[in-house]
């Protein structure tokens, strides 16, 4: 009786394990409880136990405001983006055209235009598809502003994209000389 009660356990923990590898992105409580059938303190507990047994490795488990993941250490990001999109999910010319939106945040999609040119339209265009990106109409214009996706979709917070400091500012050090 006691072994049956420790693989259903084990079933149940691997279970949450393979949803959390496999979604690649926050889920919450609620989500990870409804997916698997278990209680939301049975996920809490399994939850629990995976951080514990993947805490010292190179792939853990991210918690944020009750979401959690399953994704690499920071440090090899960069090599698993380059390896899970095929070099790189965006062009450079996509890439730079989000991160003018991302520093300038919310910015008007005409100052957009006017720094990136106007293939910068077809990059707002893909990324608004993927859902990184959020508009709203400003008279002839639009506010682009950046979604609750792209911070999931890159693993980082809004507070820390505000800390980042402006090239010139960390090429020159603290007291900017």
């Amino acid at each position: 009786m006691e072994k049956e009660i420790e693989g259903a356990n084990k079933k149940e923990e691997e279970l949450v394990e393979a949803l959390l590898f496999i979604s690649g992105k926050f889920l919450s409580l609620e989500e990870i409880s409804s997916f698997c059938n278990l209680g939301v303190g049975r996920v809490m507990a399994i939850l629990e136990k995976l951080m514990k047994k993947y805490s010292g490795g190179v792939i853990g488990i991210v918690a944020r405001d009750n979401f959690y993941k399953m994704d690499v250490k920071a440090e090899y990001a960069f090599l698993i983006n380059k390896i899970a999109a095929g070099e790189s999910e965006f062009t450079k010319a996509e890439q730079e055209t989000l991160a003018v939106i991302a520093y300038k945040k919310p910015v008007h999609q005409s100052y957009v235009i006017k720094v990136r040119g106007n293939k910068a339209y077809d990059h707002v265009k893909k990324l608004k598809e993927l859902g990184l990106l959020t508009s709203k109409k400003d008279g002839r214009t639009f506010i682009l502003n950046l979604s609750e996706n792209f911070y999931n979709y890159f693993s980082i917070t809004e507070g820390s994209l505000r800390e980042l400091k402006p090239f010139k500012a960390r090429a020159q050090g603290e007291d900017g000389k």
